[in-house]
């Protein structure tokens, strides 16, 4: 049967982890090549799953002039077969991304695998001297991600972060109307997830033909194959995920915090309690409600009941957004146009778009690397305090929690003995 971990289980397996080793393969990395204003750039994607091979990233690019789509790279053959189909044979399939990273004529990559593989393939691709466009969220632990930030900048990488909120006029506009005072002194924030999943066990099993398991594993701890664990239910799993706290609270902790202007700071304190039903084959809280507090005051809860998005209390009012909704009262506060008033953010129309201008400009990307470090580690922060089921302090800028021992233990994991990182 499909192996469930009880939450003392996680607990104990977090507890005993260590950072990343200092061994394995190093990539050479290659010179900065400037791309240039009418040249398209050579990309390859790792990881094309439903994230990689659907519309939101292959299909796009495909449509986009300045990519010349060169390589794709999964470990489950089929999803390649069908990646190099749809683009007409052009690409090249791989199922090892470092040979695929090897490649002197591709200028960047796509990173679209499960979340437990972000810190290795973008961490190699930036060693490789390849510019990054990492999906959400970015890490599995603060160390990796804290890694993952510092690994872009001593490489001189552009590293988009598939925060696409961010390239949505209305969240820009929420945050401009939030940092402009239209709401007045900023309360409390809510945020809202949406609940986690819940399933029933099937038998583990032997994997499809063609998808080599081991390697889909990588970092994580060897487990039989189940069904329940690959392709999209990895999001279910502490080994590969942190539930709905990550998949949305990636997202919306990032809006969050770009309207508080604390996009480079975080928390200071944490208050976290989740359920975990146990008739439930997934690991990961399938409710929750966590307060965070923050150094100007302000309140944030983040839970998983309510209307889908962000709302700001203020003392002049409230204003929601969310995905094809912005709405405020009183509704005059929306009179105040993007873009119209003193301070102004950065502009993104395209998540794409932003990630070309920026490999020719060598501009940092709307949804830069450390900012959304800073984001994910909302989402970790909150897991952490709910699996330990008391409240947390947070220094953010040495990123630690203070006076615990047992919750800095679990801001990294341990990694299987040859899928660790050197550097």
């Amino acid at each position: 049967m499909s192996r469930k971990i009880s939450r003392r289980q996680v607990l104990k397996t977090a507890l005993t982890g260590v950072a990343a080793g200092v061994t394995g393969r190093i990539l050479p990395a290659s010179a900065l090549r400037r791309v240039s204003a009418n040249e398209r750039i050579g990309l390859g994607i790792i990881g094309v799953g439903g994230l990689g091979v659907g519309g939101h990233h292959l299909g796009r690019v495909l449509r986009m002039p300045d990519f010349e789509l060169l390589a794709v790279c999964d470990v489950d053959r089929a999803r390649v077969d069908k990646a190099v189909a749809k683009s007409d044979g052009k690409a090249q399939g791989y199922k090892d991304y470092r040979k695929l990273l090897e490649r002197k004529d591709i200028d960047a990559v796509i990173i679209a695998t499960p979340d437990h593989w972000h810190a290795l393939t973008a961490q190699h691709a930036c060693m490789a001297g390849k510019d990054v466009y990492c999906e959400k969220p970015l890490s599995l632990t603060v160390a990796e991600g804290r890694a993952m930030s510092d690994t872009a900048r001593r490489y001189d990488r552009v590293f988009q972060t598939g925060t696409q909120q961010r390239s949505d006029y209305r969240f820009r506009w929420a945050c401009e109307l939030v940092q402009n005072g239209k709401l007045g002194k900023i309360d409390r924030v809510h945020v809202v997830t949406g609940v986690g999943k819940i399933g029933k066990a099937v038998p583990d099993g032997v994997p499809p033909e063609g998808l080599d398991f081991d390697f889909w594993l990588g970092p994580a701890p060897v487990v039989p194959y189940n069904p329940k664990r690959c392709h999209y239910d990895f999001r279910w799993w502490y080994d590969y995920s942190g539930g709905r706290m990550t998949d949305w609270g990636a997202h919306h902790h990032d809006i969050a915090q770009w309207a508080l202007g604390m996009e480079l700071s975080g928390p200071i304190g944490i208050d976290g309690k989740g359920s975990w039903p146990d008739s439930n084959v997934f690991e990961t809280a399938t409710d929750y409600e966590v307060d965070y507090t923050y150094a100007n005051g302000v309140k944030m809860l983040t839970t998983t009941q309510g209307r889908n998005g962000i709302r700001f209390f203020g003392e002049k009012g409230e204003l929601f957004v969310a995905r094809g909704a912005i709405e405020a009262r009183p509704k005059e506060i929306l009179e105040d146009k993007v873009g119209t008033m003193p301070i102004k953010l950065p502009v993104s129309n395209n998540h794409h778009g932003n990630f070309v201008d920026c490999i020719r400009s060598r501009k940092r990307a709307i949804s830069d690397v450390e900012l959304s470090h800073r984001s994910a580690t909302v989402c970790h922060l909150g897991n952490i305090s709910m699996l330990l089921g008391r409240k947390l302090e947070w220094d953010p800028d040495k990123e630690q929690f203070v006076g615990d021992t047992a919750a800095n233990r679990m801001l990294s994991r341990a990694e299987r003995q040859g899928w660790r990182l050197g550097i």
